[in-house]
């Protein structure tokens, strides 16, 4: 990526509701700047498959290094299909997160394996991104269902330093609301940080940093209005104009469904009328790419 390279669409890194073989890390491309129509890549099969830990991958999450010159794929380490179901991952399920690295999203790094939560946590999920300009340090961030009172355990987001996607620094709490708060995720934008998480509802907050104690509610049931239950919220901003998409999954039922905006003050959205997103796809990142990156995208995975 060079500073003067505009971007030309954006990449929408998934996994899917396809049973146990949707447990692995998909890619589609949208159609150049238009983030309400997409196309598959790679014939609408997996670009990236786990061959450890419990070899099922979901939640994926991918994030460009501050120079452009460099990607992190994260994501949850957990196979629901086939062995042991929801209890099991929630109680007893994987303290670790997967990784890997790209330095032009074609080629790709031997997966790794880190063990991100404490040992008393039940699981690690949906891990993100976010790098801290001050401190010159990514903070990945994630949900993990922790022993409250008289043994009650629900989940808190949970937060980690690193500078290489290798080494970490011992675990802390990001998030506690005395009830289970999953699914994190922040866009900044002139200085503030715009936080969704799917607690009771996905709610939307705004804070002055990361670490703000202080962060307000903007919108305490986004999904509402729009959808029978939701999760799993994904925000980016527009390319081309001062516009936001949330992409929330109303799961179980209608899959992804996008809302907008274009004061994310407000915490008011709507819902476009059109709109084609790709087959069954589950929690992940949509990331903007640049003319480049997306023509390398479509010649290695399109029209197969």
């Amino acid at each position: 990526m060079t500073v003067h390279e505009e971007y030309a669409g954006y990449l929408f890194v998934y996994f899917t509701d396809k049973g146990d073989s949707g447990e692995e890390v998909y890619f589609a491309l949208s159609k150049g700047n238009d983030a309400l129509h997409w196309q598959e890549l790679n014939g609408g099969e997996p670009v990236l498959v786990s061959r450890l830990g419990e070899k099922g991958l979901r939640d994926p999450f991918i994030t460009r290094s501050p120079g452009g010159d460099k990607f992190y794929l994260i994501g949850t380490d957990l196979k629901v299909h086939g062995i042991g179901g929801w209890d099991r991952a929630v109680t007893k399920g994987s303290r670790s997160i997967m990784v890997w690295e790209s330095a032009d999203l074609i080629d790709w790094s031997d997966q790794r394996m880190v063990e991100i939560a404490p040992p008393d946590a039940g699981c690690a999920w949906a891990p993100e991104v976010f790098y801290d300009t001050s401190s010159e340090q990514y903070i990945v961030f994630w949900a993990s269902t922790l022993p409250g009172k008289e043994q009650e355990s629900y989940h808190r987001m949970l937060y980690a330093k690193t500078n290489d996607f290798v080494t970490f620094t011992s675990p802390e709490i990001f998030m506690d609301y005395g009830y289970s708060v999953i699914d994190t995720t922040i866009i900044e934008h002139r200085g503030k940080i715009y936080r969704f998480s799917k607690g009771r509802n996905v709610i939307q907050e705004a804070g002055n940093s990361f670490f703000d104690a202080n962060f307000a509610i903007i919108n305490e049931n986004i999904e509402e209005k729009f959808m029978t239950r939701g999760e799993g919220p994904i925000v980016f901003k527009s390319n081309t104009e001062e516009k936001w998409y949330l992409f929330i999954d109303e799961f179980g039922l209608r899959g992804y469904l996008p809302l907008e905006t274009t004061d994310l003050d407000s915490g008011v959205w709507t819902m476009p009328k059109h709109y084609s997103l790709p087959p069954k796809p589950r929690h992940g990142t949509v990331m903007p790419v640049t003319s480049s990156e997306y023509d390398r995208l479509m010649e290695k995975y399109g029209n197969k």
